[in-house]
C-alpha cells in the first residue's frame, strides 16, 4: 500500500460497535461504566457480538482452550508467520468502555479500511481478542496472554480460584471452552510480528497535544502479598508498652515501601499498596492481622528487583523490631519487555504517512503485549484518554483520537504484512 493512499475510518461505527460492547455488563450503571469478568454470562454474551462483527468482516475464526478468540484475514501466502494485532475486553468492575476494547474493535476496523481499499496482505493478519487480561476473577492479569506464551500451564491454572472456590478449569469448561492447555501455546514462528492500539492509561499524550505515542517498553510488575501477625485485644486493656499491634506495623512498611521508591535511582520505578485488609477490623479492638499487597514495576527489571530486595528487608527489620511475624508471598514477578525496533519504525512510518505527530515513551501499565513479546517482535501504540483517567466510568477517548490510532495501526498491519 503506498504511502500516499487515503484512509477513511469508520468512525461512527467503531464507536457505534464500542457502545455495543459497553452494554454487555453487570455494572449497576449504565454504560459507559462497564463490568465484565471473565466467563460471566456478560462476557460470553461479549464474545457472540464480536463473532458475528469478525463473520461480517470475512474473517476466518477460530477459539482456543483458554477462550482466546483468533479472527484471520487470510493473506496472499497464509503459511508465512501471520502479523498480529488485538487486546482483551474483559473490564473490572465500574470501570470504563475503552480499556482493552479499542485494540480488539480497533484492530478489526483496520482490517475493515484495509480491505475497503483494496488492499491485498502478503502474510494474514490476525485480531485477537486475549482471555482475561485483567486479575478480577482469577488473581492474576493476562491470563490468556501467559498461556500462549508457555507462562502459565495446567497444574497452575488448577491453583487459581475464583471468589467461589472454583478453579480457573471448572470455569472455563463451564463457560464452554475445552481441550488441554499445551494446544494453546503459540509456536515462536506463529506470528511474524505484534502490535497493539490501547488507550495510554495516563496524561502524557493529551498534555503535549499529541495524538500517538509509540512505546519502546512495558514496564513489568512484581506482585507481592504481605501478611502481618501480631497479638490482638481490647483497646482499652492493653497498654501501649505491651502492644504487638500489626497494623502499626503495617503503617511503618508502608511509608518505608513509598520512600524506597522515591528514593529509586529509576524514574520509572513505581511502587503501590492497593489493598489493606485488617482482622478482626473492629474499632475497640487491636489489630491481630493484617494482609496488604505491593505492587512494584520498573522498565529495567534489575532496578525493580533491587527495590523488591529492599522492601523485603525492611519489611524483616520492622517486623522484628515491632515483636510481628511476617510473610512475604511473590505472587508474579515478570520481566520487562522492549518493543521491537523493526514494528517502532513501521509504526513511525505510519505516523508521517498519516501526518500525525508522535512520541516513543514507555508504557508504565502492564498489557497483553508484554507476554506477546515473548512468543514474537512486539510494539504498542497509544492514543490519548482524558486526563489520562482509567478504569473508571468517564475513561475517554475521542472519534477523532480513535480515528487517528486505527489510521496509524492500519498503516501499521500493512506495511508489517509486505514485509
Amino acid at each position: 500500500m503506498s504511502t500516499q493512499t487515503s484512509l477513511t475510518i469508520d468512525k461512527s461505527r467503531l464507536l457505534s460497535e464500542l457502545t455495543t460492547l459497553a452494554n454487555f455488563s453487570s455494572c449497576e450503571q449504565p454504560a459507559p461504566a462497564v463490568t465484565r469478568v471473565v466467563f460471566s454470562d456478560e462476557d460470553l454474551a461479549a464474545r457472540k457480538y464480536l463473532m458475528s462483527l469478525y463473520e461480517d468482516a470475512g474473517l476466518q475464526t477460530r477459539v482456543d482452550s483458554v477462550g482466546n478468540t483468533f479472527a484471520r484475514w487470510i493473506g496472499d501466502d497464509d503459511a508465512l508467520p501471520a502479523v498480529g494485532t488485538g487486546s482483551h475486553t474483559d473490564a473490572i468492575p465500574h470501570s470504563g468502555m475503552y480499556d482493552g476494547t479499542v485494540g480488539v474493535l480497533g484492530g478489526l476496523e483496520a482490517i475493515r479500511v484495509l480491505q475497503r481499499t483494496g488492499f491485498r496482505p502478503r502474510r494474514s493478519i490476525e485480531v485477537l481478542m486475549i482471555t482475561s487480561e485483567e486479575p478480577t476473577r482469577f488473581g492474576i492479569g493476562c491470563t490468556g496472554s501467559r498461556v500462549m506464551a508457555g507462562r502459565l500451564v495446567e497444574s497452575e491454572l488448577s491453583d487459581l480460584k475464583d471468589s467461589d472456590g472454583d478453579d480457573f478449569h471448572t470455569v472455563r469448561h463451564r463457560a464452554g471452552f475445552s481441550g488441554d492447555i499445551a494446544s494453546a501455546v503459540l509456536s515462536h514462528d506463529y506470528y511474524h510480528a505484534w502490535t497493539e492500539l490501547h488507550i495510554e492509561q495516563g496524561p502524557e499524550l493529551e498534555s503535549k497535544e499529541l495524538p500517538i505515542g509509540i512505546v519502546t517498553a512495558i514496564a513489568a510488575p512484581a506482585s507481592l502479598i504481605v501478611t502481618l501477625t501480631g497479638v490482638g485485644g481490647h483497646a482499652g486493656g492493653v497498654l501501649m508498652p505491651g502492644r504487638r499491634d500489626a497494623m502499626c506495623a503495617a503503617a511503618e512498611i508502608i511509608q518505608a515501601i513509598e520512600q524506597l521508591a522515591i528514593a529509586s535511582p529509576s524514574d520509572d520505578l513505581v511502587a503501590t499498596v492497593g489493598e489493606v485488609d485488617v482482622y478482626p477490623g473492629a474499632v475497640n479492638s487491636i489489630p491481630s492481622k493484617v494482609r496488604f499487597t505491593i505492587d512494584l514495576r520498573d522498565v529495567d527489571g534489575d532496578s525493580r528487583d533491587q527495590c523488591k530486595s529492599a522492601m523485603e528487608t525492611q519489611i524483616e527489620s520492622i517486623a522484628k523490631r515491632r515483636n510481628i511475624e511476617f510473610d512475604i508471598t511473590i505472587v508474579n514477578s515478570d520481566p520487562p519487555a522492549t518493543s521491537s525496533p523493526m514494528i517502532t519504525a513501521a509504526v513511525e512510518q505510519a505516523c508521517q504517512a498519516s501526518g500525525l505527530a508522535y512520541q516513543r515513551m514507555v508504557s508504565r501499565a502492564y498489557h497483553d503485549s508484554l507476554f506477546m513479546a515473548q512468543v514474537a517482535p512486539m510494539g504498542m501504540i497509544f492514543i490519548p484518554c482524558r486526563n489520562g483517567v482509567s478504569h473508571r466510568p468517564d475513561e475517554l477517548t475521542t472519534p477523532e483520537q480513535l480515528s487517528d490510532g486505527v489510521e496509524v495501526l492500519a498503516r501499521t498491519l500493512a506495511t508489517l504484512s509486505m514485509s
